[in-house]
Order: C-alpha cells, then sequence, then structure tokens
C-alpha cells in the first residue's frame, strides 16, 4: 500500500482510497440508505467528567446485561472464572450438580474475597481464607467454625449472594442489579439468532488483553463505523471494502449487520483464507459475510464463516479501558491436523493495535478544553444510534437537546 501513497505528480490522495472501491465475486454490493439524523458526537463532558464516568456505572454497568465469559471456560463440576468491574468480583461456576451458577465474590462474615485467582478448580466447597467458613458450590453456608455459640445464628440465613446470570448460546452474562430486566428483553436483538455457528459449542483458540488510554465510548464509537478503514486498515480494506456492508439492527442495545468479503471462500485472516472449515449450518450468503455487531454496553461479537471473534471492553477508568479478544473455533476444528488460527489471530491483533492507536488519538483531541462536537456522516449512523441508547440510559426518555443537536 506504501506505493500508493507516494509523493509527486500522478500520486494518489488520500481521499482516491475511498473513491477506489473493489468489487465482489458478486459485483458491487451497495449499502442501503443509512442515516445519522443530522446528529453531532457526544459533548466533550461525557468523556472527561469523573461524574459522569460514575454515573455510567451506576446507571448503565450495574444495571445492564454484561457478556462475562462462555461455558467452555468451565467444563468440569467446581471450575469457576471471575468477573471483574470496578470493585464488584463476580465468581461464576459450575456446581457439583452441572449447573451454572454465579455469586458475589466475597464472604457473608467479614467481606473477604473469597476466589483470588482469575479462573481455577474448586473443590467440594468454596473456603474463605480468613476464618475458612465454607459454602457448598450451590452458595449454602454449610460449615461455621465457632459459631454454634452465638445466640441465634442460623447458617441458612447467609449464603452467598447470588448475582443474575443468562447463557445466551453458550455465551454467559451476568447482570449485578438487584432486580435485573429479563435478558431477552434488555437484549432482544440476539434471542433466536446466531445458532448456525453453534456458539454453544466453540471454544476460545486464543485470548489477547489489552488496555488502552482511552475513554470505553470511543472504543465502540470506532467498531461501528468503516469510514476509516480504507486510509486506518488497508489490509482489511482489501478483504472488505467499507462500502460493501448493510445494518440489519440499526436502533437499540445490539447495533450492527454484514459486510460481504471479496473472497466468498475465504475469512478474515492474513492471506484471507479459511482457518477451519466453514461452519456446516450456514447458508451461501453467510460464508461470504463477515457479521459484526456491539451489545451496549460491554461487547462486540464478530460472526466469521469459520469462527468467532469476542472483544470485551472492560472501563478502568475514565481515560482507561481494559479490552479482551478471544478466538473461538468448533473443537473439531482445533482438535483437527495442522490447524491453526494464527493467520485470524494476526489479522486481527494487528486491526486491533491499529484501532487503539486510532482511539488514544482521538480521545487526546476530545479531552482538549478547545474541542467542540462535530457532526457525524451517514456512514456513521452506527454512532448516532449508539450515541441516542447511551443517552437514553443515561437520561431516560429526556435527553439533553445539546447532545443531539442538528447541524
Amino acid at each position: 500500500m506504501a506505493s500508493r501513497f507516494k509523493s509527486g505528480a500522478g500520486a494518489f490522495a488520500p481521499c482516491d482510497v475511498y473513491a477506489c472501491i473493489i468489487g465482489t465475486p458478486f459485483g458491487f454490493i451497495g449499502m442501503k440508505t443509512r442515516t445519522s439524523f443530522g446528529q453531532h458526537t457526544l459533548d466533550r463532558q461525557y468523556f472527561v467528567s469523573d461524574e459522569v464516568f460514575a454515573a455510567e456505572h451506576e446507571r448503565i454497568f450495574f444495571r445492564s446485561w454484561l457478556l462475562a465469559g462462555h461455558v467452555s471456560q468451565l467444563d468440569q463440576p467446581g471450575s469457576y472464572f471471575l468477573f471483574e468491574l470496578e470493585h464488584e468480583s463476580v465468581v461464576v461456576l459450575r456446581d457439583r450438580q452441572g449447573e451454572i451458577r454465579a455469586f458475589h465474590n466475597h464472604c457473608r462474615h467479614r467481606g473477604s474475597r473469597l476466589c483470588r485467582e482469575a479462573q481455577g478448580t474448586l473443590g467440594s466447597a468454596i473456603v474463605c481464607p480468613y476464618h475458612a467458613w465454607a459454602y457448598d458450590l450451590d452458595g449454602t453456608l454449610k460449615n461455621v467454625p465457632a459459631m454454634k455459640e452465638v445466640a441465634g445464628f442460623d447458617a441458612a440465613d447467609y449464603p452467598l449472594h447470588s448475582v443474575a446470570l443468562a447463557n445466551w448460546e453458550g455465551f454467559l452474562f451476568v447482570n449485578l442489579a438487584k432486580e435485573p430486566q429479563p435478558f431477552e428483553q434488555a437484549l432482544p436483538g440476539l434471542v433466536g439468532r446466531f445458532r448456525q455457528w453453534q456458539p454453544s459449542e466453540l471454544r476460545a483458540a486464543d485470548r489477547r488483553i489489552y488496555e488502552v488510554d482511552a475513554n470505553w465510548k470511543m472504543f465502540f464509537h470506532n467498531f461501528s463505523e468503516c469510514y476509516h478503514c480504507p486510509l486506518a486498515h488497508p489490509q482489511l480494506n482489501k478483504l472488505t471494502a467499507f462500502r460493501n456492508s448493510e445494518n440489519d439492527l440499526d436502533e437499540g442495545p445490539v447495533l450492527g449487520g454484514p459486510m460481504w468479503m471479496h473472497n466468498r471462500d475465504g475469512s478474515m485472516t492474513i492471506g484471507g483464507e479459511r482457518c477451519a472449515p466453514a461452519f456446516p449450518g450456514l447458508n451461501a450468503d453467510e460464508r461470504a459475510r463477515v457479521y459484526y455487531y456491539t451489545l451496549f454496553p460491554g461487547a462486540f461479537l464478530s460472526f466469521h464463516p469459520d469462527y468467532i471473534m469476542v472483544h470485551r471492553a472492560i472501563p478502568l477508568a475514565k481515560d482507561r479501558t481494559r479490552i479482551v479478544c478471544e478466538w473461538y473455533f468448533h473443537p473439531d476444528a482445533i482438535a483437527a491436523p495442522g490447524f491453526d488460527p494464527k493467520p485470524a489471530v494476526d489479522f486481527w491483533d494487528m486491526t486491533n493495535r491499529q484501532d487503539w492507536d486510532l482511539c488514544v488519538n482521538a480521545y487526546k483531541g476530545v479531552i482538549s478544553r478547545a474541542w467542540q462536537a462535530g457532526p457525524y456522516s451517514e456512514l456513521e449512523s452506527q454512532l448516532a444510534a449508539f450515541d441516542r441508547q447511551y443517552l437514553r440510559a443515561m437520561h431516560g426518555d429526556s435527553e439533553p437537546a445539546t447532545t443531539l443537536r442538528s447541524a
């Protein structure tokens, strides 16, 4: 690509990249009409204010269904992993009967953290490391040293505090609210979809963890458009031209849609070839596309012909975000001789790092005192939709007029 941006007479200008759209085997796939309704970006306060960051946790993250992990992480009774957000820690485990449960990770005695490793295997009980209070894997308190002499004490009154848990096609979501909205109502765009990718049967072949100096919303904005792809992602744009896309979910907590690949027998990898056979339940169109979705407020799902990629975004501070990226393949593909996920992992690790650099650089401008909200292009309709969802969650139906002003 460097040769296409050489200087001198006859050189290509950056804008030429946007004009030169390569066709697909089906011919050029034009975008459906989309609109940002004249919206501008979110105001500066939503990226720099400590008060806003605290309110986001109370009004959004502590009330939403958050992707915590996958059933493949709990392959036997007693296996567990932790999900952590701000000061909250949740133990997600499989009990002795095979049921998956979630509990707040603290002892009912004096609050000690029960599990301190990110994942592992428990014995027959969860034992507090402080005073040896012991809980069954179903959360009931079953052994309490030196409490018999305490008048009125009943172990049945002190089970672990449970956390709402939902299993969507093998992906495990938790909700920290005391009375959470039912999962199907909170994320209706997922209900009854994507089973043809066999998500409940998959296993992660690789995981990468990034910590990036930018506000969490920057990553949702970046993921939600390919306006930047020709210039920032030349390798990606060769595989899926930025205008070969459409959105089948354009309002609400689940947003996104498919992009057509130039090679209908390929995938999003270094070299554009598949790392594994296509999922057998996919039809011809599904095998020729990659499907990208954001799940408000904490995850991105990307459905490829041969694998599913998952990003989870965890806000660490108003200006720092942890991104966990995982690549899920079918166990039969993983077990096949010669299986190598590296072309997919390397492709997206490269693209991730390009995106993180863009997010950091944009965030440096957004936090400037001189910065003012700019207008969205029509190619950024999903960002405008994300902002509407965000403002509904933050402010209810009465969204501040200044945050949704038109040009």
